[in-house]
Formats: structure tokens, sequence, C-alpha cells
């Protein structure tokens, strides 16, 4: 019988508290179940094994991330969206340097296609980031570029800086501020295509 209070959620939730304060690599069932305080078995009743835990874990830092850019972006669009979209990716990468890289990481299923939850958690950001880019009149055959270049942008920047990239003495901020301003650019330029 489970333990009282645990659930799939419950464990999910410890794990991902785990990697965000020491990194995917600490992430063990062992470590998970005494944390809980109960025995590694006790975990398959909510979890398969490590490659159901991790994909949890995924899901759950893309879900995260998708509600810090809905909740940036509620009410903006152009470059105000833009800008509050890209902040908000910054700051979740930031807040969270753990969970971060999780969400770049295709969650697979056994048989190499992608977790369904996981897959709709993805297409929910993709929504959001659509809906900010709305202002911009992109064409809707050109809209995924644009959703790709956005993400491109964002993470090539946001990754570098979480990984200690930007050692020079200019202000990041500043450059931040330069790359989102490129990239409101390009994306008027790809609407008026």
């Amino acid at each position: 019988m489970p333990r009282a209070g645990l659930s799939a959620e419950r464990v999910v939730e410890r794990a991902a508290q785990i990697v965000d304060e020491h990194g995917l690599e600490e992430l063990s069932l062992s470590r998970l179940a005494a944390d809980l305080g109960v025995a590694p078995p006790s975990l398959y009743k909510h979890v398969s094994g490590m490659n159901d835990l991790v994909r949890g874990v995924s899901v759950r830092a893309v879900d995260e991330l998708a509600d810090s850019l809905a909740a940036s972006v509620m009410g903006l669009a152009g470059p105000d969206a833009l800008r509050a979209l890209a902040d908000a990716y910054r700051g979740f990468a930031h807040a969270h340097p753990g969970l971060y890289p999780m969400t770049q990481v295709p969650a697979e299923a056994s048989d190499g296609s992608l977790s369904p939850l996981r897959s709709s958690a993805a297409q929910r950001t993709v929504a959001i980031v659509t809906a900010a880019l709305a202002g911009y009149r992109i064409p809707e055959e050109r809209i995924i570029d644009a959703v790709r270049m956005t993400r491109a942008s964002l993470h090539g920047f946001v990754d570098i800086e979480v990984r200690g990239g930007f050692a020079m003495a200019a202000p990041i901020d500043v450059s931040f501020a330069t790359l989102v301003d490129s990239l409101d650019a390009a994306l008027v330029a790809l609407g008026e295509q």
C-alpha cells in the first residue's frame, strides 16, 4: 500500500525540487525515496522507473515555463509582448537553474515517440509564443519560423549566460536588450514580407 500522502504528483514534485536545487545528475530513485521517507521500491507504485521520473520532471518544467510566459504576456502585443516574454524566459532560467535545461530536452517514451504529456506541454508553450507574436502580423505560413527564431535567440543567449559564458565586463542586461531589439526588428521585417 502506498504511503499516505504519496502520489505520482508528489513524487515528481520532489524530484523536480532535487533537480532544480542540485541538477539532474543528483537525481536518483534511492535519493528521492530517502527524501520522501520511503523505500525505493515504493516509488514504483507511482513511476515506472528513472526514465518515467525524468519525463515527469521535464513535463513539469515545461508547464512551469509556460505558466511564467503566459502570465508575462497577458494583455500585451507586439514589442511589449516580446520584451515581456523574453524577460520571463530569462527570469525562469535564472530562477530555476536545474529545471531550465529540462525544458530543452525532448521527453521520449520508451518506444522513442514523444511523451503525450510533454507534447501537450510543448504545444502549449508554442501557442503562448505564437499569441505573443500576433501583433507582428506575421503570415500564418511563416509563424513557425518566427517561433523558432524567438526560441533559438532566447535559449542561445540564456544558455550561454547561465553557464557563465559572458565573462566580459560589458553589462549583460544591455546585451540582452540589444538581442531583444534585434529580434523585434527581425519579426517586424518578417511581418512585412
